[in-house]
């Protein structure tokens, strides 16, 4: 009877944590940067399992097999570090462009302690906080919902950004592709003195 509960426990716990990682895809091996495509070399690359962002400001997007780089309505989430005074961010519905930052899309900050006051989690120019919530040299997860109109941000589980398009927005004159709608992800190398790590990026497609 003893060995039949123990094996029965054990066979649920394995079940819950093959159920909580039910959806979530993998965007990144690890190993390489096959899949995502940057806009001007010598930025990333590949350290100890992570995308090491540093060099001249550049792009990096996802142009991989995962739903034809082609994201709507999604959960994405991504392990960061940040060296002191760096600056970076995420971006979403967005597409490769040769050169610039990004014209399509979104941007979630990742920003602890540059000069620039918005910080980690503001979904850039659109909802900004200024409030620190993690630090820089520790990993944490940074995580992005978008649902039909509506976006929110957490940073290890809180809440940062919880922001819904209004019927009557209007994208600003210089940037007419920030609205919501569809594209892949990208990565942004913010500056030559900006030092960020990304891994274990994760997206779960919604309906």
């Amino acid at each position: 009877m003893f060995l039949v509960v123990v094996f029965t426990f054990i066979g649920c716990s394995n079940t819950n944590k093959i159920n909580s990682n039910k959806g979530w895809i993998s965007l990144f091996d690890g190993k390489t940067l096959d899949s995502w495509k940057a806009n001007r070399p010598g930025t990333f690359s590949v350290e100890d399992g992570s995308i090491k962002v540093a060099g001249p400001t550049s792009h990096l997007f996802y142009e991989g097999p995962v739903m034809n780089h082609d994201f709507k309505n999604f959960e994405f989430k991504a392990r960061v570090m940040t060296k002191p005074g760096s600056n970076s961010g995420i971006y979403f519905h967005t597409a490769f462009q040769e050169s610039g930052f990004p014209d399509k899309g979104f941007e979630v900050q990742v920003n602890n302690s540059h000069t620039d006051w918005i910080r980690t989690g503001s979904l850039y120019n659109v909802k900004n906080t200024g409030k620190v919530y993690v630090k820089d040299n520790v990993w944490f997860t940074e995580y992005i919902k978008v649902e039909g109109k509506h976006v929110i941000v957490k940073i290890n589980n809180n809440l940062v950004t919880d922001w819904t398009q209004p019927d009557d927005y209007v994208a600003p004159k210089d940037q007419p592709g920030r609205i919501i709608s569809d594209g892949t992800f990208a990565l942004q190398g913010h500056d030559p003195k900006s030092i960020i790590y990304y891994k274990d990026i994760m997206v779960k497609a919604l309906p």
